[in-house]
Parts: structure tokens; C-alpha cells; sequence
């Protein structure tokens, strides 16, 4: 029953990268050109107001400082570092490195969540990064050591927002939609400074721009947002981190589907190594323990003796 609670939780849990994966396409589909922090900055800030008017709860005492952290982490730098990246690398490379955040989480859960270090663990990380470059990389080797850094940097915030969301939980008393806001709408605070001096604001906004904003409030944060934290504190962190290199395959997927992009073959089986590897990170079902066989009851003396029966006739005789 465990055992089909894990796929049923992994299985709710993994929605949130595949709706991940649809950022890219929606935003240069539908949102305003070149605008990467306004779409980061809009897509975590409303929701998480949203969220904490709903809640009507603000975090209080330790958690005030927690709850910076786990947005700045989960969110606010993990995504400006996401979008730099991506501006500075060519797109293969900056998700071959990002697929090393399995890898870093395998680390930290091993040091601060005393979660054993399993060969398993260590194949399915090889594999996973692997498949995301038979995935993604286009042959193209140009490097950019800011765009490198920005990178790593990201697959160990996201590492780290794991790491640390499992480690201190949720508070008491506070309800999943209200702690997810906490986060989304830290993360947009600090991102605000940095999207209003370092872009500049749109004219105005098309049909399109609203529904592009709309999906990533609704659908790519808030209930994705939602279900990722419930995945971390329902499976194993390790377990988690290999979920989100579902976002890769989605986006490739969308580019063939929507925008006519080419579908190698090698592209299929890194498709298929990324899954086997997100199958292998997850929790193995417990072994059923060998049914012990109950003692045999002890033999009676008395009734033992094949002679007994005689004895007592003889002495009744």
C-alpha cells in the first residue's frame, strides 16, 4: 500500500516539472520579447499575494528568515540564475549542467538528512545527465564563465531549496497553499529589484501577453508550486530531485510538437534514459520480511510412549 502511495505521490509530484518545462515556450510565444525577469518576477510575486491573502497567515519568529531563504532558494535565485544561464550558454550546455542538481542533492541529503549514499542513486545521476545531453546538446562547445557559474550556481540553489524544504518542513499550523505563498511571494520581493533596474517595462500588453502571464501565475506556480512542496514532504529528497529532469523532456516535446523542431533518435533515447533515471531515484519497496514458522508444540511424555496404553491396562488388571 506504501509502495503505490510513493508512485501515486512521485507520479502528482512530477506535474510540476513537466509544467516547467512549458515556461520557455510560453514565455517567447505569448509573453513580451526579452523580458525574462518581468516573466520570473510575474509568475512567482502575484501568486504568492494571492496565496497569502488566502491564508491570512505571515510567518512568524525562526520562520521568518526560513521562509526568505526557501524563496530566494526555491525561487527567486534559482530562477534569475536560470535565466542568466540561459542567456549566456547555449541552451544544451546550461541544462547538461543544470542536471547535476540530482547529484548535488544526493550529497546534502546524505550530510544534513542522514539519507544513504546508494549505488543506485549514484547510476541513475550518471544517467540522468546523460540523457539530458543526448536530449538537448546541438554539438556546440562555446563556454561563457559567468554563464557556467550562473548555472551551477542555479543546480545548487535548487539543490539546496530541496534539501533545506525537507529539513525544516512546515510549520505547525500552517496549511500548504500558505506556505507555499510565503515562498512564491519572497522570491518575487527579492527578484522585484533586479527586474525594475535591469529591464525595461512593456508599452502594453496584448491578449496574448495576459493569457502567457495567466498560465504562469495559475498553472506555473501556484499549483505547481503547490504539489512540488507536497511531493518533498511525502517522498525522499533524493526522490524529488530526479523528478525535475521531467522539465527538459516536456520542453523538447512542445518545440516538436508546437514549433516544428526536429525529433532525433537520439533524442528519443535520451528521452528514455532521463525516465529510466527518474525511475531508479525513487524509493525501492521495502522487502517482505520471511514469515516465520511458529514453534511446534511440545510433545506430551505421557502420550509419547507407544507402550503407555498397556501400562495403564496392566495396572487396572
Amino acid at each position: 500500500m506504501k509502495n503505490r502511495q510513493n508512485v501515486l505521490t512521485a507520479a502528482l509530484t512530477g506535474l510540476a516539472p513537466a509544467v516547467w518545462g512549458s515556461t520557455y515556450l510560453v514565455a517567447t510565444e505569448l509573453l513580451p520579447p526579452d523580458r525574462p525577469l518581468l516573466a520570473t518576477t510575474m509568475r512567482a510575486l502575484p501568486g504568492g499575494l494571492v496565496l497569502l491573502a488566502f491564508g491570512r497567515k505571515l510567518p512568524v519568529g525562526i520562520w521568518r528568515w526560513r521562509a526568505l531563504v526557501l524563496g530566494v532558494l526555491n525561487i527567486g535565485a534559482f530562477n534569475f540564475l536560470l535565466f542568466v544561464a540561459a542567456y549566456r550558454l547555449p541552451g544544451g550546455i546550461a541544462a547538461m549542467i543544470m542536471s547535476a542538481q540530482p547529484m548535488f542533492v544526493v550529497i546534502l541529503a546524505a550530510l544534513f538528512l542522514s539519507e544513504r549514499i546508494r549505488l543506485v542513486h549514484a547510476l541513475a545521476c550518471v544517467m540522468g545527465t546523460g540523457g539530458v545531453a543526448l536530449l538537448v546538446f546541438k554539438g556546440t562547445v562555446s563556454l561563457d564563465t559567468v554563464g557556467v557559474l550562473a548555472a551551477i550556481g542555479g543546480a545548487l540553489c535548487m539543490a539546496s531549496g530541496i534539501m533545506l524544504t525537507k529539513r525544516w518542513g512546515r510549520p505547525e499550523g500552517v496549511g500548504l497553499l500558505t506556505f507555499t505563498g510565503w515562498q512564491l511571494t519572497a522570491g518575487g520581493l527579492v527578484l522585484l529589484p533586479f527586474w525594475l533596474s535591469l529591464e525595461d517595462l512593456p508599452d502594453g500588453l496584448t491578449g496574448s501577453n495576459v493569457i502567457g502571464f495567466a498560465y504562469l501565475v495559475t498553472l506555473g506556480a501556484v499549483l505547481s508550486y503547490i504539489v512540488w512542496f507536497r511531493g518533498i514532504e511525502r517522498l525522499p529528497a533524493v526522490a524529488v530531485s530526479f523528478l525535475a529532469l521531467g522539465s527538459p523532456i516536456v520542453a523538447t516535446l512542445l518545440g516538436y510538437l508546437v514549433k516544428d523542431q526536429t525529433l532525433s533518435v537520439l533524442q528519443i533515447v535520451g528521452m528514455a534514459v532521463i525516465l529510466l533515471a527518474v525511475v531508479l531515484g525513487q524509493p525501492r519497496p521495502p522487502k517482505p520480511k520471511p514469515e516465520q514458522t511458529p514453534p511446534a508444540p511440545p510433545r506430551s511424555t505421557a502420550s509419547s510412549s507407544p507402550d503407555q496404553p498397556a501400562l495403564e491396562q496392566e495396572r487396572s488388571g
